[in-house]
C-alpha cells in the first residue's frame, strides 16, 4: 500500500513528504527454518559469536567467577577488563603481578579451559592498570 502526494502528475511518490509510506511485507531470512521463539540472550549471543566474540556463557563465568577460576591470590590482585575473540585481557595492580601472570598464563588458559570449555580462551593478555585491577 502506497500513499502518494496528490499534487504529482506522474502519479509518482513526492521524495521527502510525509504522504509518502511504502509499506514492506516481512519475510524470514532465506536460511531461517520455521521454529518456535527464540530468546533475546540467545539470539545475541549468536551474533557475537558469528563476529568473532566469546560467547555470553563464557563471558558471564569469566567476570562473575574470576576469584574461584584463578585462585584467591591471584584475583586479590588482577580482575578481567574484557575478551577480544579468545583472548582474555587482565588487568593487575603493579608490574611484579604482571610478570607473575605472564609466567603463569599457560596453566591459566589450560585451567580456564578446563572449567569453560576447550575453545573458550587461548591466550591471556595482561595490562598494568592499578586503577581497575582491584
Amino acid at each position: 500500500m502506497r500513499r502518494f502526494a496528490p499534487s504529482n502528475t506522474n502519479d509518482r511518490p513526492v521524495v521527502g513528504s510525509d504522504l509518502y509510506t511504502a509499506l514492506m511485507p516481512w519475510e524470514p531470512l532465506p536460511d531461517a527454518a520455521p521454529s518456535d521463539p527464540v530468546s533475546m540472550n540467545a539470539s545475541l549471543d549468536r551474533i557475537v559469536r558469528h563476529l568473532g566474540g566469546p560467547s555470553a556463557d563464557v563471558t558471564t563465568r569469566v567476570f562473575g567467577r574470576w576469584s574461584d577460576l584463578v585462585g584467591e591470590a591471584i584475583a586479590a590482585q588482577s580482575r578481567p577488563v574484557s575478551m577480544r575473540g579468545t583472548t582474555l585481557v587482565v588487568a593487575v595492580s603493579d608490574p611484579a603481578w604482571a610478570t607473575q601472570l605472564r609466567f603463569l598464563e599457560h596453566d591459566l588458559v589450560e585451567r580456564l579451559r578446563t572449567e569453560l570449555g576447550p575453545n573458550a580462551i587461548d591466550a591471556i593478555e595482561v595490562r598494568v592498570r592499578p586503577e581497575q585491577a582491584s
